[in-house]
């Protein structure tokens, strides 16, 4: 920003500089006494009931867990408003990749706050988000051809965007490939296409999706020739129908279920073949494993061409190649997002870039090694709480401890659904915050903040994760 204009005069002012110091420097100093999870201070509890009642009359429904926060935590740990902190190791579901209050976003949030506009948009924006562009593009540049991000405000929004995309490309193309157990978020379309009967309950179903059968790791390298076999099955079933095939290479909500490079690659050659776009969906899986694009952790780069993002970036969209770059008009929209959310944004990515948390050996490695060592020592310690879990096929789960990176699962109870919901809620009561994903079995789901998250945090977290398993045992025993 040139010096010469009023907003660089106001935002380097030494006296604004200062008062943002200050308030980085009295959040630090409050922080301190954030260092554990504690219980509710009793003559909080009513408050906090009390707004509970206030976001249900408002949204017609309550909310799953009784949580309103108060507005400050400590990295992985959140203070609520009956004055309890918890560990919170689901983050808004991946959300809030440096956790709550961390210094650096807050600096990053504060100066983004004294701009002009609360929201850029498609017709008029900042420097702010042409910047936030521009580096995600140097980092999937890094490993594939994608040349063009479109900005958007929601991951839902991001993937309408990648089909739009699509579809144009290929001429209007009516169907859509997609993974059985995938997630693609709560609009109308994406609703439908996600593999979830619940999700699109009272949705008249105007979308052609064909599902095919994600990795089996009982199965191996039969369970690759079984997705080429289907997959071939639909190309010559709807010949030239599909728009896409959209790739979840880490499946979010169908199970934290993962894949080798070796059963994606024959299907996206085929995809290459026959021209169908191959869209990877990475509005969950993006920043938090090895490398920030997951097609990067697979070498897979040279095949993809869309990718949706968000989450943890903050502000969401997709990125597309030169080949798919759109014609005017197809994409737009009053909102991409919020100034914070893109210097927040920005300054979250390039920490991560820049910190050390990439790799096999980066931070975000060691954290997850350490989440499955603690897992796992449970899972031997008390095995009477982990049974033996039979799919369809009367074959057993692979692993009780799973997923990469950030994404972790574990499996107790058998997987049962009203076990998991059951432990979840005594886990909130002891301290420890996290959600379920898959559709049968389910599994305990936790995406910790991995900006923040250090692996001897697991040992408190383990030791509430006991604790609540230990008293649902004794409920769902009697």
């Amino acid at each position: 920003m040139s010096e010469t204009t009023a907003a660089s005069q106001f935002h380097e002012a030494p006296d604004v500089r200062a008062a943002v110091d200050t308030i980085v420097s009295r959040l630090e100093m409050v922080q301190k006494g954030i260092d554990s999870a504690r219980p509710p201070r009793e003559a909080s509890v009513e408050t906090l009931d009390g707004w509970i009642a206030r976001s249900t009359a408002t949204k017609g429904r309550g909310p799953i867990f009784p949580y309103v926060g108060s507005g400050i935590g400590r990295g992985p740990l959140v203070e609520l408003l009956d004055g309890s902190v918890k560990w919170d190791l689901i983050n808004g579901i991946g959300v809030h990749m440096f956790g709550h209050s961390d210094p650096g976003m807050v600096r990053a949030a504060i100066e983004a706050s004294l701009g002009d506009v609360a929201m850029e948009g498609n017709l008029q924006f900042n420097a702010e988000s042409i910047a936030f562009a521009e580096l995600l593009l140097e980092e999937a540049n890094r490993g594939s051809s994608l040349s063009h991000a479109f900005i958007t405000n929601s991951g839902a929004m991001a993937n309408e965007s990648g089909l739009k995309v699509c579809q144009q490309k290929t001429g209007g193309r009516p169907r859509v490939l997609a993974f059985e157990h995938c997630f693609m978020g709560r609009s109308t379309t994406m609703a439908q296409i996600g593999d979830s009967a619940g999700g699109r309950v009272g949705i008249p179903l105007n979308t052609h999706v064909d599902y095919m059968p994600f990795y089996d790791p009982n199965l191996g390298a039969r369970s690759i020739e079984m997705a080429v076999w289907h997959l071939e099955q639909y190309l010559r079933r709807y010949p030239d129908q599909h728009s896409c095939f959209i790739f979840e290479l880490v499946q979010g909500e169908g199970g934290f279920n993962v894949a080798p490079r070796e059963f994606f690659l024959p299907l996206m050659q085929r995809c290459r073949e026959v021209g169908i776009p191959v869209w990877d969906d990475e509005v969950q899986t993006f920043g938090r494993n090895t490398e920030m694009f997951y097609y990067d952790v697979l070498d897979l780069g040279e095949y993809v061409d869309v990718v949706a993002f968000g989450k943890m970036s903050q502000a969401c969209g997709c990125l597309f190649t030169e080949a798919l770059a759109p014609r005017p008009g197809l994409l737009s929209g009053t909102f991409i997002g919020s100034s914070t959310a893109f210097s927040v944004g920005r300054a979250a990515l390039n920490r991560l870039r820049q910190g050390g948390y990439y790799g096999p050996t980066g931070r975000i490695a060691e954290m997850h090694a350490a989440f499955r060592t603690h897992a796992s020592a449970l899972v031997d310690r008390r095995p009477e709480w982990f049974p033996e879990v039979i799919d369809d096929f009367g074959r057993p789960l692979a692993d009780m401890v799973g997923g990469t990176g950030g994404m972790c699962r574990l499996t107790p109870f058998g997987g049962r659904k009203d076990a998991m919901v059951k432990l979840l809620d005594v886990m909130f009561e002891e301290g420890v915050i996290a959600f379920y994903c898959g559709h049968g079995p389910f599994h305990l789901r936790f995406l910790p903040p991995v900006g923040v998250m250090e692996p001897q945090h697991f040992e408190p977290v383990f030791e509430i994760v006991e604790r609540a398993m230990a008293r649902v045992a004794d409920v769902i025993d009697s």
